[in-house]
């Protein structure tokens, strides 16, 4: 079973900063870690090794830093991990980070099951896995908490839906999007550490996944940022106080149409 597994390096804050010109994350100086749902992926890909057997190989696609994150993954289990980190690439939309993970899923080659994480809590789109799926012409599964069974020609999972779930049966090759309920990821250990602190881990610019420069970054992105700013927080408010619930609830309402709310 040949398994990828697409895992992005956020940072580890809420405290973001934001290019007031680009509008895009400013990352330099930010502590980064791995995207906590794409842990949940490597999970469910070693997982899945160790019961049919194969081979895992974990992409990113980031600035140099982001060798932490991959070399992480790799200390998790994972067998082989790719570092897609080329100037052309930088800003790039949902659109255009998807589609440069396709291109390099499509040098890969051979693959049977793609592995996103359901989203990266730095945008919090959840539109990066199903774009891949797209480009490469595949079908998805998306939310996915559980997986039933995996054949060499189909996998069945259960799907997270509002009050429930549904049972999907999928043929593969196939992208799933994982919640972060369907595992527990494991932690490195240190024999595997030390493995992925020898690896040699390859990077790939545009050139070598064939990618076309008017695509990828910024050129290739058809979102446009208007306007960046940090939500105002304001203090403030007023604790009403009654004998009971039911004083309580009178003085609210009178509040409110005071205020010409209801």
């Amino acid at each position: 079973m040949e398994i990828i597994v697409c895992i992005k390096q956020v940072p580890d804050t809420t405290e973001v900063k934001i290019d007031p010109v680009k509008g895009t994350l400013i990352r330099e100086g930010v502590p980064s870690i791995v995207n906590p749902f794409d842990k949940n992926a490597v999970e469910a890909a070693l997982q899945i090794k160790a019961a049919k057997g194969g081979k895992v190989t974990v992409i990113s696609m980031g600035p140099p830093q982001a060798m932490d994150a991959l070399r992480e993954c790799v200390a998790m289990g994972a067998d082989e991990a790719v570092l897609l980190s080329d100037r052309a690439f930088a800003g790039a939309d949902t659109w255009a980070t998807s589609y440069t993970l396709a291109k390099a899923i499509e040098k890969i080659g051979k693959y049977d099951i793609i592995f996103c994480g359901k989203q990266a809590i730095d945008g919090d789109t959840a539109q990066v896995g199903p774009g891949i799926a797209e480009h490469l012409g595949l079908p998805q599964v998306t939310y996915v908490q559980k997986i039933r069974e995996v054949t060499d020609t189909g996998m069945i999972v259960e799907r997270a839906i509002e009050g429930g779930y549904e049972v999907i049966s999928v043929p593969l090759p196939a992208m799933i999007a994982v919640e972060k309920s369907i595992n527990e990821p494991r932690f490195p250990t240190m024999m595997g550490t030390m493995k992925a602190h020898k690896k040699q881990i390859p990077i790939w610019g545009a050139a070598d996944i064939n990618a076309s420069e008017d695509l990828v970054g910024m050129n290739g992105s058809p979102t446009q940022v208007k306007r960046v700013f940090a939500p105002e927080r304001r203090g403030g408010g007023e604790i009403l106080q009654a004998e009971d619930e039911a004083g309580v609830c009178v003085l609210l309402v009178e509040k409110l149409r005071e205020a010409k709310i209801v």
